[in-house]
């Protein structure tokens, strides 16, 4: 199948054409909002919205299978004008005709950004990407996740070269935000070499879950993430007895690689 959008075309100084970013800072912590009900949430927003170095928030299954990302996104802009980022957990899976029916649902809550980890096949990655595309969406794809024994070499389901072809395929396809297992630097590293490789130096962003209880430091991965990456945090900050103070401690962190 042809790609959305074909390789990145470069401009007469052999740079990509210049993207509006999801988030304006080049590096920040996004609060994963893994909790269960909203008035959680609406706590983890207010306590960190003003934080400087806060990028954006991350909500998931936890919040709209009950409540709705209608009603999910409306308790965080209630607060906030930073961006929200849904994460299916994990789309992108299923057959290429289900994903203009997941665009259209995001595109209606007012939600501007989704993560796709398409591990099922190349059609369905191309089609997904496409659909949320065309929807206005921010594609965010993921193709290697932060637990154990993911690869086969680890004992795992998923082929060894699965992720590089899910990010190749998703470059080609006119993405250029990418989220990597930030608690395994080495990987880090790879895959921002090869996204280098496809898109050129500074023309794409990283994000990365992975910190704090899964072992990830945040200075020691923004040493290999390069200029633009974003470290997804959970619990550390939403089972904080004082959020605002460890946000800004994480703010602090992600500074450091620079």
């Amino acid at each position: 199948m042809q790609s959305h959008e074909g390789p990145p075309k470069p401009n007469e100084e052999g740079k990509l054409q210049e993207r509006k970013r999801l988030i304006d800072l080049s590096r920040s912590v996004i609060p994963a909002c893994d909790v269960s009900d909203l008035d959680s949430l609406e706590k983890i927003v207010k306590e960190t919205c003003g934080v400087p170095g806060i990028g954006a928030y991350k909500v998931g299954l936890s919040l709209a299978n009950p409540y709705g990302l209608i009603e999910v996104a409306k308790r965080v802009t209630a607060h906030t004008n930073l961006p929200i980022i849904y994460d299916h957990q994990k789309a992108g899976n299923d057959k290429p005709e289900m994903g203009p029916e997941f665009a259209r649902g995001i595109r209606k809550s007012g939600v501007k950004a989704a993560i796709l980890f398409p591990f099922s096949s190349p059609v369905t990655e191309e089609e997904w990407i496409k659909a949320c595309q065309g929807e206005g969406l921010t594609v965010l794809v993921g193709g290697h996740m932060t637990h154990k024994k993911f690869l086969e070499s680890e004992g795992g389901f998923i082929a060894n070269l699965a992720p590089t072809r899910i990010y190749t395929i998703a470059a080609e396809n006119g993405v250029r935000d990418f989220v990597v297992p930030g608690n395994k630097v080495e990987f880090v590293n790879a895959y921002r070499q090869l996204l280098e490789r496809v898109l050129g130096l500074g023309n794409f962003t990283l994000y990365a879950p992975g910190f704090i209880k899964q072992g990830g430091d945040i200075a020691e991965t923004g040493q290999v993430a390069g200029d633009n990456w974003h470290a997804i945090v959970g619990d550390a900050i939403y089972k904080a007895q004082d959020m605002k103070a460890v946000a800004l401690q994480l703010t602090a962190q992600i500074l450091k690689g620079k």
